[in-house]
């Protein structure tokens, strides 16, 4: 069990191997386009794995830290007045790690750095409630229920918003959603290319967009936090920082999905013919749920009902006893504060009234289990974390993010740069890291530690610098080489086609990343810019110290 992710095992890393064997790889592109996606492919095999990059630039940090540490590199303190740190005379120089004093605050806080990263909880806890839910059967029967159901002119529409929210089960789009699909529209006359397509945008373009609350939702603001305390170590981002504009997302990413597929892709791939199977394709028979899991899914409907309601008592009333209990807003309260917890019951209840009325778990021995092999598939995540870890707090003890930042900003501002006009160049840049190092939290804890504080020193809030690079590490995600489940889709693809490759698949996904990027970009500059509102709970436009 992986968790929310384009990626297996909470983003934990794309595989260096695409190939799936019997699956071509398409290497006859020509013309600078071709080009440019060997380029990105070959470049992308040169990346060590994300464990071994987070070493290494770890060990950079303090070669770098000890290089810049002996020519005295220093910036005036950004941070407000009631923040300033033991830099007495307003200056924060950069602190070299190659020294005797470095060494031992290295091996000193090296398990702490570790167990004190607050992605590793976050991340963890939730998934124990998403695993309930999805080894029950849950969430695989909602996906062919919403799917199977739909009428005949939404099915494309639907096949989107499907893979949108089935990211809160992590693979089970890929593995379950994207085949269906195809199966789907073959069973309809259509073409299953297209169907597969449409699913693998949903899924994958549409990454981060979702209408809940998330793995993916604490992760990154787990990183975001330290990054923003760098210029002012009282700020919080919660995991609720994007919300209002994520699941607005979802309606506009579907919608973008529905036109590409309907008016781009189908018509490119033109009438199916079934000679292009390497082997002869049965007309697919879909089973819809049947009775039994009908009536445990409204079971576990109305237990989700059941479970919102007494939650809104603790935080709709005004003597809501998870309302701030100083000031009685939401805004701080210990609601937002614990959303991890909400994320674990909301998903863990519902699953496992689910299993008692399908037969899919009848005891606690059951939901002990699922929760078991979700964590059994975390060993890698929690490996890459520990290096992560050592990354984030060596560039936070060195003071080169704000060191950095500081340069950075002076620079956007010299160059005209700094309004809302940045974030086009931001997305853009996540996009392009993102074919390369396709990890949301290892790209994340890599850019944010530089780009947070930089932007918030133009004048920007953290939680619009996060909105703006999910939409970078999403809506490439279809064209990304390095892409762990890409041999996957080209596996399923090559069922219905046998000469599909690289080449070929990543040009039947590209109009999708290119609608994408523009539609989401806009819809942020419209929702951010033009109407004024926040991206989620609380969260500021703008900051200010």
């Amino acid at each position: 069990m992986a968790t929310n992710s384009h990626k297996p095992s909470v983003d934990t890393a794309r595989s260096t191997n695409n190939n799936t064997d019997g699956v071509p790889l398409d290497k006859s592109q020509s013309g600078w386009f071709g080009r440019f996606l060997n380029g990105v492919e070959f470049l992308g095999n040169l990346l060590p794995h994300p464990v071994t990059l987070f070493a290494l630039l770890s060990l950079f940090i303090i070669v770098l830290s000890g290089i810049l540490g002996m020519f005295d590199i220093a910036v005036a303190d950004p941070r407000p007045e009631g923040a300033k740190g033991r830099e007495a005379d307003g200056v924060i120089e950069v602190i070299s790690l190659m020294s005797a004093e470095g060494l031992q605050k290295i091996v000193t806080g090296l398990v702490t750095n570790f167990t004190g990263f607050a992605p590793l909880g976050t991340v963890l806890v939730a998934l124990l409630g998403v695993s309930v839910a999805e080894h029950s059967g849950l969430l695989s029967t909602i996906l062919r229920s919403l799917v199977l159901n739909a009428p005949r002119k939404m099915v494309t529409f639907i096949v989107v918003f499907a893979g949108i929210i089935s990211n809160t089960a992590s693979e089970l789009g890929y593995v379950v959603l994207i085949p269906l699909a195809a199966m789907i529209f073959h069973s309809l006359g259509r073409h299953p290319l297209a169907g597969l397509a449409a699913a693998f945008a949903g899924v994958s373009a549409g990454y981060s967009a979702n209408l809940l609350l998330g793995t993916i939702d604490p992760l990154l603001a787990g990183i975001t936090t330290p990054a923003a305390q760098m210029i002012d170590p009282t700020y919080q981002v919660g995991p609720e920082a994007n919300y209002y504009f994520m699941f607005a997302s979802t309606f506009v990413v579907a919608g973008l999905g529905y036109l590409v597929t309907e008016y781009i892709v189908e018509p490119r791939l033109g009438k199916y013919n079934p000679s292009d199977a390497p082997e002869p394709l049965d007309t697919p028979v879909l089973e819809a749920p049947n009775k039994q899991e009908r009536k445990a899914m409204k079971m576990a409907g109305l237990s989700f009902v059941v479970l919102g309601g007494i939650i809104a008592l603790t935080i709709v009333p005004e003597w809501g006893i998870l309302r701030d209990p100083e000031t009685g807003f939401v805004t701080g309260s210990p609601f937002l504060k614990g959303i991890v917890a909400f994320i674990f019951i909301t998903f863990a209840i519902p699953g496992f009234v689910y299993g008692k009325y399908a037969g899919t778990m009848t005891n606690d021995r059951d939901v002990i289990n699922a929760m078991a092999k979700s964590m059994s598939t975390m060993g890698l995540y929690i490996t890459l974390v520990f290096f992560a870890a050592q990354f984030v707090a060596f560039f936070k003890w060195t003071n080169l993010g704000t060191v950095l930042a500081v340069k950075g900003a002076a620079a956007i501002q010299a160059a005209g740069l700094d309004g809302p006009e940045i974030f086009i160049l931001f997305i853009l840049m996540c996009g392009l890291v993102n074919l390369s190092l396709g990890s949301a939290s290892a790209q994340w804890a890599v850019t944010a530690p530089i780009f947070v504080p930089m932007l918030m020193l133009v004048g920007f809030a953290p939680e619009v610098i996060q909105a703006a690079y999910r939409i970078g590490d999403s809506v490439t995600n279809v064209i990304a080489p390095m892409m762990s489940y890409f041999g996957l889709i080209l596996a399923m693809a090559v069922k219905y086609k046998k000469d599909t490759g690289m080449g070929t698949m990543i040009a039947m996904m590209l109009p999708y990343s290119m609608v994408f990027m523009v539609g989401w970009i806009i819809l942020f500059y419209v929702w951010v810019f033009g109407l004024g509102l926040p991206v989620g709970f609380n969260s500021p436009t703008y900051y200010v110290p």
